[in-house]
């Protein structure tokens, strides 16, 4: 049994509306649901929304401060100012700045540009920069992506004699700087009509102010890489923005951009949002991560394609570096939270603080605590000197974190964010007051409920409403991204027909999907471990996106795994594992994400001459197999013993005997999941059911063999070499004979009787109970898992 990490939900579209726009449009009823569960409910705004161009962009000079900004611009160039750009270390900083170079470039300016160094002096204006920029002659700042809070270094640039002009996207401050002008759509007095605009966006609308119908074409792919990268709605005006990037970018004239979807193993002709987002985006984030955001600047401004292909490979190597360091501080994350937690549950707000964490990386890192705890998270990266923390927070949709860090504003140097999202300074001796503070905060916000995590899904369907006709169609809501994410499906009652790995060391997981005559093949990148969990025949339900699989000139319908479940009780196939505490371990890892809510409870039974694996299995119960009373706890666990309900029960033995294998089911009755890791016995040293001819056979053997007292290993050793079977089963066979008076067992020999009393083999408790014996030896070690799953049910129904 395996619940699915999150909770689905699928809106109901309103079937009137769904009816009538898909007749209207001669679309797809699948279709014309999406759009209206999207908020689209009209043939024109659908029409809009799927085609673009039904609607002029806006005219950038309703931008607040652009009537201002332009004729200033003008000035300097006539009269030959040096001009900063001031942009930011992040994608959007970066595009910001790429952007405006190419304009001020255009317009034959004298300029120079100046982006923070993330680790070193950290985000926004600073007053050594403005000092550097006066020395360097400049009188004309223009921040791009930045600037709207900086009210006390716009005032200083002011002091010593330099124009500021601010366009930014952020949320405005309440005191606002004095700047010469301020362009930000967000402003409480700008009559724009579209708040979303990414940084970029807004320089875009700059660079259309100061050229008009001469702005290169071009340029939009710039701005859809800022809009794609910073998550922006892809909504109104944006979508139009990145639309027209995307159609330019599939045939690319600048270096940096066909060097860097080269390296990010992006075809051009097909790019899309979601390459931008998950290709190119963290390559040019890995800059300023790592490094300097320069780097990623001039890949995106270089000329020349020698030049923007080390760039392009400089940065895909920092990326791969940067995959290494999120890795290494997430297991130093996880292994720290679980020993401050060993004594307690998790708190709300999971604070966490080390040195070595890379301050440019710590927000990644809280992003996948996240996921994996489903709580707000703080990393933390403490300087080994002066002993101040810089981190950055992630939080879940009930908590605001901007709200909680507000609520202990007293501790920290410095923070800023948004609800889900937040940077903040403070020193490691205000550490342990901080999280105790937020924690009371979130006592009084969170409930249990807020701690399931909910994903919103667009509509149930069945495999067969899932053909390449659809998924081409669904392309007409692209772009994908915020606020206008890929589709995702609910897929229920599934049937796995095909489960395998692929890739290197088999890291994904690739599984054939049917209902009815209907097929399709799902994939989930580095979840290749699932295909443990997801034998064939399987009853499965899933939540996927619906991509197509190019290859060879074929198209087809593919799934992209998002989540999964499975309804019934499993067993897990590891017969013969080469290490079976080893392989219990991972499995253990393996069904924690999809342990639901319940409290995750995991068990392994063994015989008792293992012994007990206490520091490979943490967290686990171990109970041992009794020859008395079939089963007893090794250590006490009264949570099991009351309940009988485990999410993992593994078999690290098998039992040896029905009573073990009886109280085995009675004392887990309600396992979610047992893992078969029991060795497997040699053919030969197997029990078989035995047949009145194998004694027929034995009690001539024995006659021959025992006429004299005969001691009893010498028996079983020349009746082993006279018969096929195995000394084991010989052995069983004498408590047989010797149950029925057929032979006398004496100080260690064998005596044959000679006219023995005639009894029937199934008068002898020992016949019964080895023909049981054998047919569970049968089931465990070549039954396949449907048969054993049958007959293990049985068993338990007996049992209860």
């Amino acid at each position: 049994m395996l619940y699915s990490k999150t909770r689905w939900q699928s809106p109901a579209a309103d079937p009137d509306i769904v009816r009538d726009m898909a007749r209207s449009l001669s679309i797809s009823p699948l279709l014309s649901s999406l759009l209206v569960t999207r908020g689209i409910d009209t043939p024109h705004e659908a029409l809009s929304f799927m085609d673009g161009g039904v609607e002029a962009p806006h005219d950038p000079f309703l931008l607040k401060g652009m009537t201002e900004a332009v004729p200033r611009i003008r000035k300097a160039l006539k009269e030959e100012e040096h001009i900063l750009i001031y942009g930011d270390y992040d994608a959007d900083g970066v595009s910001s700045t790429a952007l405006m170079i190419h304009l001020l470039r255009y317009l034959g300016a004298s300029f120079d540009i100046y982006i923070p160094h993330r680790s070193n002096e950290g985000y926004g204006l600073h007053n050594h920069a403005l000092d550097w920029a006066l020395q360097q002659g400049v009188s004309l700042i223009i921040t791009v992506d930045t600037g709207i809070s900086a009210y006390h270094q716009i005032a200083y640039a002011n002091e010593i004699g330099i124009d500021v002009i601010v366009t930014d996207h952020h949320e405005p401050p309440e005191l606002l700087p004095e700047a010469y002008t301020l362009i930000n759509p967000k402003l409480p007095d700008c009559p724009y009509p579209f708040k979303g605009l990414a940084g970029v966006g807004v320089a875009y609308k700059l660079a259309l102010a100061m050229l008009g119908e001469e702005t290169p074409k071009e340029w939009a792919e710039i701005a859809a890489i800022g809009t794609v990268a910073d998550l922006m709605p892809l909504l109104g005006e944006n979508r139009e923005i990145v639309r027209n990037g995307l159609a330019s970018m599939r045939n690319s004239r600048f270096s940096g951009i066909r060097a860097l979807l080269d390296v990010s193993g992006v075809t051009m002709s097909t790019v899309s949002a979601v390459n931008i987002a998950f290709g190119m985006a963290p390559r040019i984030n890995a800059s300023g991560r790592l490094d300097h955001a320069g780097r990623a600047v001039a890949l995106l401004t270089t000329e020349h394609a020698d030049e923007a292909e080390q760039l392009a490979g400089e940065l895909d190597l920092l990326n791969k570096e940067r995959q290494l360091v999120v890795e290494r501080i997430v297991v130093e994350a996880t292994a720290k939270l679980e020993q401050l937690t060993q004594r307690g549950e998790i708190p709300d707000i999971i604070v966490l603080a080390e040195h070595g964490w890379n301050v440019g990386v710590v927000g990644i890192v809280a992003s996948k605590l996240l996921e994996r705890y489903y709580r707000p998270v703080i990393i933390l990266d403490i300087h080994p000197e002066t002993g101040m923390c810089k981190g950055s927070a992630r939080s879940i949709p009930g908590l605001d974190i901007y709200a909680a860090l507000s609520s202990c504003s007293n501790l920290m140097d410095h923070f800023g964010g948004h609800p889900a999202a937040a940077g903040m300074s403070l020193h490691r001796d205000s550490i342990e007051a901080f999280a105790t503070a937020l924690n009371q905060y979130a006592a009084n916000v969170l409930t249990p409920e807020h701690f399931v995590p909910v994903t919103s899904a667009d509509a149930e369907v069945s495999i067969s409403d899932l053909s390449l006709q659809t998924a081409l169609e669904l392309e007409r809501l692209a772009p994908f991204g915020m606020s206008n994410p890929l589709p995702k499906f609910i897929i229920h009652g599934a049937t796995v027909k095909e489960t395998r790995t692929m890739g290197q060391e088999g890291k994904h997981l690739k599984i054939v999907l049917q209902q009815g005559k209907s097929t399709i093949e799902a994939l989930a990148f580095g979840k290749g471990d699932l295909a443990k969990l997801l034998p064939v025949g399987t009853m499965i339900n899933v939540l996927a996106e619906l991509s197509i699989n190019e290859w060879n000139g074929s198209r087809k319908p593919q799934l992209m795994l998002q989540d999964l479940s499975v309804q019934e009780a499993q067993l897990f196939d590891l017969r013969g594992a080469a290490d079976a505490v080893r392989q219990a371990a991972h499995i253990r890892e393996l069904l924690l994400p999809y342990s639901g809510a319940v409290t995750y409870r995991a068990a392994a039974v063994f015989q008792s001459e293992r012994m007990a694996p206490q520091t490979e299995l943490i967290g686990m119960s171990f109970w041992v197999y009794d020859k008395e009373a079939g089963i007893s706890a090794a250590n006490k666990d009264d949570s099991i013993q009351e309940s009988g309900h485990v999410s993992l029960l593994c078999l690290l033995d098998m039992p040896e005997t029905p009573e073990q294998l009886d109280a085995l089911l009675n004392v887990f009755p309600n396992a979610d999941n047992i893992a078969l890791l029991h060795s497997i016995k040699d053919g030969r040293e197997r029990l078989i059911i035995p047949t009145r001819d194998h004694f027929k056979i034995l009690y001539k053997l024995l006659a021959s063999i025992t006429a004299v007292a005969t001691p009893e290993h010498e028996v079983l050793l020349r009746l082993s070499r006279q018969s096929s079977l195995s000394i084991r089963m010989l052995s069983k066979m004498l408590d047989v004979f010797e149950e029925l008076d057929f032979i006398e067992r004496s100080q260690g020999s064998v005596t044959f009787i000679t006219q023995p009393t005639a009894k029937s083999l199934t008068a002898s408790s020992h016949f019964v109970r080895l023909g049981q014996m054998a047919e569970m030896e049968r089931y465990f070690m070549e039954g396949s898992l449907s048969e054993l799953q049958d007959w293990m049910l049985s068993r338990r129904l007996g049992v209860s």
